[in-house]
């Protein structure tokens, strides 16, 4: 379990050990990272690192499963349906945008050549309004979630399937700087991602179970019960920013586009299962 942990050291890994990873790649990071959570949670299948939390908090699980018989995203599903069906003031659709339908969600992030930049669905949706001559929409909650939520629903059970493109070095910048940011200290508290994700994967804080970093970015958009509403991935990269108290970044920039892209590849093998629901 030691050889797990060292490989991750370069970037500050929770547990604070010291042998750096320098030359490890993304595939060697991969196979450590869900080594590490298959062997912490050997009971648990491996497609089932999708439901979160949830696959590791079984009086949890009883709830959500509840739950999920009348899930509280049924509405931003109805409304994003409306959305997608509903032209834009010249007449054109999402449809015209994103010709290949809705279930399109696993093609997202990916890396993007011509522009030198991690591509996400949310970037693209207000791209696709901009370009049609409407306003673009709140990338942390409201019509930007509805619109994702029906997106993640209609692409539910594709393999997340994330690439890191060899032939181009910017690619594998990105995704080292979104690694580095996972397990970067900082805030006044001084905590990384991975401290509670990854190291503390399966503790408790306070009364609420820490889930694993594995399969986190499968089942967005999520309402959460604490929001009352739907809310975003990067709705939530900018809440643990502040938890820690640590200043918060753009939602949708370069920073938290790139932490989405390693923890995507991070997931990779897993199936979308998104929209979600959450405490």
């Amino acid at each position: 379990m030691s050889k797990l942990l060292l490989s991750f050291t370069a970037v500050g890994l929770a547990c604070s050990l010291a042998a750096p990873a320098l030359a490890s790649t993304p595939e060697e990071d991969k196979a450590i990272f869900q080594a590490y959570f298959t062997e912490r949670f050997p009971s648990v299948p491996l497609q089932d690192f999708a439901n979160g939390v949830y696959s590791i908090d079984p009086v949890g699980r009883e709830n959500w499963d509840a739950i999920e018989e009348f899930p509280p995203y049924e509405n931003a599903l109805s409304a994003g349906e409306e959305m997608w069906n509903t032209p834009f003031a010249n007449g054109k659709t999402y449809a015209d945008c994103f010709p290949d339908g809705p279930a399109i969600a696993g093609n997202y992030p990916y890396w993007d050549k011509d522009r030198g930049m991690v591509i996400t669905l949310p970037l693209v949706i207000n791209e696709c309004l901009e370009a049609n001559g409407e306003k673009p929409l709140d990338y942390a909650k409201g019509p930007m979630a509805d619109i994702t939520a029906y997106m993640a629903f209609e692409s539910r059970g594709q393999v997340t399937n994330v690439e890191i493109p060899a032939d181009d070095p910017r690619a594998l910048a990105a995704y080292q700087a979104g690694k580095e940011f996972y397990f970067a200290r900082r805030g006044q508290f001084n905590f990384s991602c991975s401290h509670c994700h990854f190291g503390n994967s399966g503790t408790t804080l306070r009364t609420e179970m820490l889930g694993p970093a594995f399969g986190q970015t499968t089942h967005w958009p999520v309402y959460r019960s604490k929001w009352g509403e739907m809310g975003t991935l990067h709705r939530r990269y900018k809440g643990c920013n502040e938890q820690v108290r640590s200043a918060p970044f753009p939602l949708q920039g370069e920073e938290y586009r790139n932490l989405e892209y390693f923890m995507t590849y991070m997931s990779n093998g897993l199936e979308l299962n998104g929209p979600g629901s959450r405490k």
